[in-house]
């Protein structure tokens, strides 16, 4: 089992920066590739990025290329999200899995995430 908790997130003006970040705990971690999803108010969840069990491989949403970067700790059981030049569009709640499948399909367990608002 993989149990994890995100946390970063908080208000930014547009443009602005957050960083965030997704411990977990359970001996396997180090096995899963992780994805970032998030979930804006009134809308579906939707895959952000993702990235492979030894960080090699990373993958990301046309929408957030250039500006997202994801990373992980494996040492530190942490998986991050660096977010540049966010805009009010993406004000959402983000949410980090284990991927069953590469590299868009997580776990169905979902954690509290983490709120980002993003101000205009």
């Amino acid at each position: 089992q993989v149990q994890l908790v995100e946390s970063g997130g908080g208000l930014v003006q547009a443009g602005g920066s957050l960083r965030l970040s997704c411990a977990a705990s359970g001996r396997t971690f180090s096995y899963y590739a992780m994805g970032w999803f998030r979930q804006a108010p009134g809308k579906e969840r939707e895959f952000v990025a993702a990235i492979g069990w030894r960080g090699d491989s990373t993958y990301y949403a046309d929408s957030v290329k250039g500006r997202f970067t994801i990373s992980r700790d494996n040492a530190k059981n942490t998986v991050y999200l660096q977010m540049n030049s966010l805009n009010p569009e993406e004000t959402a709640v983000y949410y980090c899995n284990a991927l069953k499948s590469w590299p868009r399909n997580p776990l169905d367990a979902w954690g509290q995430g983490t709120l980002v608002t993003v101000s205009s």
